[in-house]
């Protein structure tokens, strides 16, 4: 009798005991894995409908608009993910990669950063030389995540100082300061030599000056350059990749730097894990932007080509790359796909299917966040132009099963890329504080309640252009008004306001309101700098339960 009483007693226990663990699991803080592509507009991902996307470009290509198949992107793993979370069907950036990544990373616009446009930055406070986002914005992206008690990391592309950001460790492709620099592992590099007292473009693999138009650059994809920040196996610091024994030998052409920036990811992942450490990624990929194609140096081609890659339906294999020869002269034996941003959105999906396995492996798929977007829009199409919404227009997915969402597939809704510092505060109970002006709303209200909008208006800029939009009214950096009130088969040839007696009133109405907020903001002629003394320091942020 005793023995069946304890064995009851032993079965309830147990279960009781597993009801505890499973809802301490379901409590716990979620990880965050924030995968932010480049130059890739809405219109490229199949999910978004659109009835044009990007042709290949090349010297002799213009690229622009077809509804060509053969170049359509095919992207299973993020269509799943967009459906069984959620996906937004306006979701803005601004027009180019600098101020777009600083509106990312602070949650804040030019009014307040300063940087307007990649080479129209505002000076520091003592008058020398760009302000710095750190120092602009003490409360960004990594500080708001250390303060939620996350581990961060920081993997591919920089484009800025980050000295000052307190990422703990990160993977960096290029490397800081490989720009016009030799390194020892790769001469995939455009950089200038003078020539008669004159600057000229040269590429070093092949030594020849450059009769296509490019700029200097260091190798991001194949045989890339690439540097560690504080990774357990280097110590402080920054160190250049390969840094040891095995991995110098494998450097070399067939090593693609987006594998390369996965790999470190997931290897700061597996470490977090056994630590039980939640972490934040920051994973800025350069997959999406063009380049110049080493492997095929007269070509002019503008996205190099991936590793090719297959689906079948329920997982991808990828053809491990075979590419011989040197100094400009490269068989690829048909392991490296054509040129084109396609090629890259596939690619970016095989990426995205490894870290969905990797969480499955981890076993925290249903306690991580998954957001894919980007910076801007497509280069040869919506990149830098203020036309519309051509510029800003960009994906945003949002996949997280364990957050208990109330929002699944297509959201007709407005959101920001500055939404994402409050949205990540808000993950880690962070409360930054009422003095510090944040222009970012966090989504998770929006995605957990049964709340119907996100925002009421999404607001972009390219140097002294503002571009701001509503539900019903959209205004352009070339002050041209459009009505938004019905979505185009292409995303963006909505109709012009030409008479606001043809439209609504609630058309007029929000024209009032957009006119009545974007003179905050309107400041690139009167405060283009920062100020003189700096500012106050901020209230700290503080964690709440």
């Amino acid at each position: 009798m005793m023995n069946k009483i304890n064995k009851g007693f032993i079965v309830v226990l147990l279960c009781v005991c597993s009801v505890l663990v499973a809802q301490n699991n379901i409590q716990k803080q979620p990880n965050i894995i924030l995968l932010f592509a480049d130059d890739i507009s809405a219109r490229e991902l199949p999910i978004y409908n659109s009835t044009v996307w990007s042709a290949p470009k090349s010297n002799t290509q213009k690229g622009g608009n077809t509804s060509n198949l053969e170049f359509r992107a095919q992207t299973p793993v993020l269509d799943k993910l967009a459906n069984q979370g959620c996906y937004i069907e306006t979701a803005w950036a601004a027009t180019v990669c600098s101020p777009s990544r600083a509106m990312m990373m602070t949650g804040r616009y030019a009014h307040l950063h300063k940087w307007w446009h990649n080479k129209d930055r505002g000076k520091a406070p003592s008058g020398k030389g760009n302000w710095n986002l750190y120092e602009s914005s003490p409360y960004n992206i990594a500080s708001v995540a250390k303060a939620g008690g996350y581990s961060t990391y920081w993997a591919g592309k920089t484009q800025m100082n980050i000295d000052g950001f307190e990422f703990d460790e990160g993977c960096f492709t290029p490397g800081e300061g490989s720009y016009n620099k030799a390194i020892y592992t790769t001469d995939f590099r455009l950089e200038t030599r003078k020539v008669n007292g004159n600057k000229k473009l040269f590429n070093a693999d092949t030594g020849k000056e450059l009769t296509q138009k490019s700029y200097v650059q260091s190798g991001w994809y194949w045989k890339p350059h690439v540097q560690l920040k504080n990774h357990p196996s280097t110590g402080k610091g920054l160190v250049w990749w390969p840094n040891d024994k095995t991995s110098k030998q494998e450097i070399g052409l067939n090593v693609y730097g987006p594998d390369v920036e996965l790999d470190f990811v997931f290897d700061f992942m597996e470490r977090k894990q056994k630590e039980d450490q939640p972490f934040f990624i920051y994973h800025t990929s350069h997959l999406g932007h063009d380049a110049f194609d080493f492997l095929h140096p007269e070509s002019g081609q503008k996205w190099p080509g991936t590793p090719k890659i297959s689906w079948d339906g329920s997982k991808y294999t990828r053809i491990t790359p075979n590419i011989t020869g040197d100094n400009g002269v490269y068989d690829t034996h048909e392991t490296v796909t054509e040129s084109g941003i396609h090629h890259h959105i596939n690619y970016l999906d095989y990426q995205v299917w490894q870290y969905m396995n990797k969480l499955k492996e981890l076993g925290i798929e249903n306690n991580t966040i998954f957001i894919f977007c980007a910076d801007n829009g497509t280069s040869g199409y919506g990149k830098s132009s203020p036309v519309s919404q051509k510029g800003t227009h960009v994906p945003l997915i949002i996949y997280a099963p364990g957050l208990n969402m109330t929002k699944k597939g297509f959201q007709n809704v407005l959101a920001n890329m500055s939404d994402m510092v409050p949205t990540i505060a808000e993950l880690g109970h962070v409360k930054i504080p009422d003095s510090y002006e944040i222009n970012g709303e966090s989504l998770i209200p929006f995605l957990t309640t049964h709340k119907k909008t996100h925002r009421d208006w999404v607001y972009g800029y390219h140097m002294e252009k503002q571009i701001i939009r509503g539900d019903y009214v959209l205004r352009d950096g070339n002050d041209v008004w459009y009505d938004v009130s019905q979505k185009q088969n292409d995303l963006i040839s909505f109709p012009k306001i030409t008479y606001w007696d043809s439209v609504s009133e609630n058309h007029r109405k929000e024209r009032d309101e957009l006119l009545r907020i974007l003179p905050k903001y309107n400041l690139h002629e009167a405060e283009h700098d920062a100020p003189k003394k700096g500012k106050d320091k901020p209230d700290p942020l503080t964690k709440y339960n």
